[in-house]
């Protein structure tokens, strides 16, 4: 709109060539944060910047101790935000405001120059800040006149212009700082070499535990390999052994059948036929005793009756020697037959034998009375008695 003017949120618009109601101490109108007309050829509108600023400062400066410091330091400063600071840095600045930067370094050097003068070299090191505030609270009273405020004031650099001092008031500092980064270097480094062999240790520990347990894994494998290749040969002796068990007791079953055969084809005929010979010696002794009258025939056929009392014996243990004999017997039942019979001759002569011995010794023990004159009997069990 025509004669409307709005200022900038960091500029103050200041109008004059009218007669300003309020403050009579101002003769021109001050506006910021709103707008405002400005009439023209009766009024007149300028702007202040009320943005922030700064100004450098470089001074060689004399310590309490006559050593010279170069110092820089860097001033941050700008207009005042009330009318009365607008309104002095207004009738100060409006024509040139590059002004400020210079006139507030020139403010600034000679209170730096001042308070670096009351200190030594090791408080200026050592009190960086305090110094800074010293300097911003003796300058605040020429910074308000000309409606400027300070908000900082920072001090970038100190130098002893190659005097040497600042270095030697450093040097045991810096030897210490030296001592115990090289104590912190080499203590990083034993500990980084630590780490490294215990870090080997561990690999070597591991790889040790893998080596153990694949050769563990190689012998199950090597175990189950070698079970498996002899589970064929394994099975086979097993099922041999069970063919050959099956073949003991198939031996051991014929066996038993050839025994009861044995026993059936040999034992219990020759029984048999030792109980017929038995028999008819019994008959044959009964029929000697009956026909004999003389003591004797007694005599003999008690004699014959011990012998026959111990033709079953006999016969019984020859048939009892045949049960357990491996024979061969030919021609079947006919053969056993004869073997029996030819057995039971053979007792029927050892009879006859033993039977005609005793009859010679009965008759050699008749004549020896005779020729003695002495009469001698026989008693019925075959015994001489006087």
């Amino acid at each position: 709109m025509f004669g409307y003017r709005v200022p900038a949120p960091n500029e103050a618009l200041l109008i004059s060539g009218r007669k300003q109601h309020g403050d009579q101490a101002l003769q021109f109108k001050i506006v910021t944060g709103h707008g405002v007309f400005v009439f023209p050829v009766f009024s007149r509108a300028t702007t202040l910047t009320l943005a922030m600023q700064e100004a450098e400062v470089v001074e060689d400066c004399f310590t309490q101790q006559g050593l010279t410091l170069a110092v820089e330091a860097v001033i941050a400063f700008k207009v005042g935000d009330d009318h009365e600071s607008i309104a002095a840095a207004g009738r100060r600045f409006q024509g040139d405001q590059s002004q400020m930067s210079t006139l507030v370094g020139r403010i600034f050097s000679g209170h730096l120059r001042s308070i670096i003068g009351s200190m030594t070299v090791e408080a200026i090191i050592r009190e960086q800040q305090t110094l800074a505030d010293a300097i911003v609270d003796a300058s605040k009273t020429e910074m308000g006149k000309i409606g400027l405020a300070v908000d900082s004031l920072q001090i970038s650099s100190i130098d002893d212009k190659g005097a040497g001092y600042i270095r030697a008031l450093a040097a045991p500092h810096q030897a210490a700082v030296n001592r115990a980064a090289n104590i912190a270097q080499a203590q990083a480094d034993q500990a980084s070499a630590m780490a490294r062999q215990e870090s080997e240790r561990n690999q070597a520990e591991y790889a040790r535990q893998t080596a153990v347990a694949r050769a563990e894994y190689q012998a199950q494998i090597d175990a189950a390999q070698q079970k498996a290749m002899q589970s064929g040969p394994l099975s086979a002796a097993q099922a041999q052994q069970a063919v050959l068990a099956e073949q003991a007791l198939v031996a051991q079953k014929n066996a038993e059948l050839r025994e009861a055969q044995l026993i059936a084809e040999v034992t219990k005929p020759a029984q048999a036929e030792a109980e017929r010979i038995i028999m008819l010696a019994r008959a044959r002794a009964e029929a000697t005793r009956l026909s004999s009258a003389a003591a004797a025939a007694e005599g003999r056929i008690a004699l014959d009756q011990r012998v026959i009392d111990q033709l079953p014996e006999m016969l019984r243990a020859v048939a009892e020697g045949l049960q357990g004999a491996n024979l061969t017997v030919l021609d079947g039942a006919d053969g056993l037959n004869k073997m029996v019979a030819s057995l039971a001759g053979q007792g029927l002569a050892i009879l006859d034998v033993v039977r005609g011995g005793v009859s010679k010794a009965v008759a050699a023990d008749d004549a020896a009375p005779a020729r003695n004159g002495v009469p001698k009997a026989i008693d019925p069990a075959g015994t001489a008695g006087s």
